[in-house]
């Protein structure tokens, strides 16, 4: 399975408390509740779009916990999401949790570069991380994920947990969609492909192409 990485970011690279204002609120954090203003229907045909190719979810404890308290108090049969969430299987990193009561649920002990890496061989499509930053973050400095899925909102948060911060290895990403919403969120969608390239700038021209030459009429 492809191991995929979904996040809701602001422009400074938050990932906390995207859905409420009392979401996440570790850490002193109140500034949650970010991403919200910019939701449209756009965002949730593409993020439909993207959870339709889940065979399951990979997820933190702490992702785990919050998922699993909310998900199953929806009950819109119109909700697009809904019944896929409250269905997949989910895997559960975790040292602490000793049963998961969101079915079906496996917990995964151990390195979870061991456990994912195991979970990564096994036939099939996507295996998603949702929320989770610390997870998602370990396993891309690791090079375990495939693809990189951001949303982006037009706002700065200036507080907050980042996802992307002090990864301990570089990590090289390609770029193989993007697309812009009509309320300014980025649809973003990354393949890793391994080590970030570096390079020494030698000056604009060696980027910019010369000209093709002009021929002027021909004469006899």
């Amino acid at each position: 399975m492809k191991i995929v990485l979904t996040e809701f970011v602001t422009l400074d690279g938050v990932s906390q408390g995207p859905g409420s204002p009392t979401e996440d609120t570790s850490d002193d954090f109140t500034r949650g509740g970010w991403l919200v203003p910019y939701l449209d229907e756009v965002f949730v045909r593409r993020t439909s779009d993207w959870l339709g190719l889940a065979d399951g979810l990979l997820l933190g404890r702490r992702t785990y916990e919050a998922f699993a308290r909310d998900w199953p108090q929806i009950t819109d049969p119109n909700d697009p999401f809904t019944e896929r969430m409250n269905s997949l299987p989910k895997y559960v990193v975790t040292s602490t949790l000793t049963e998961g009561g969101w079915h079906p649920t496996t917990l995964l002990r151990g390195d979870p570069i061991h456990t994912v890496g195991e979970l990564k061989a096994r036939p099939g499509r996507e295996l998603q991380i949702h929320g989770s930053a610390r997870l998602g973050k370990a396993l891309l400095s690791a090079g375990l994920v495939d693809t990189l899925r951001l949303v982006v909102a037009p706002t700065v948060a200036g507080s907050g947990r980042r996802l992307l911060d002090q990864p301990s290895a570089s990590v090289g990403l390609r770029l193989v969609h993007h697309e812009a919403t009509a309320k300014g969120l980025l649809l973003l969608e990354y393949e890793h492909v391994g080590t970030a390239p570096v390079a020494e700038y030698e000056g604009a021209a060696a980027f910019v192409q010369s000209p093709a030459p002009r021929h002027g009429p021909a004469t006899a």
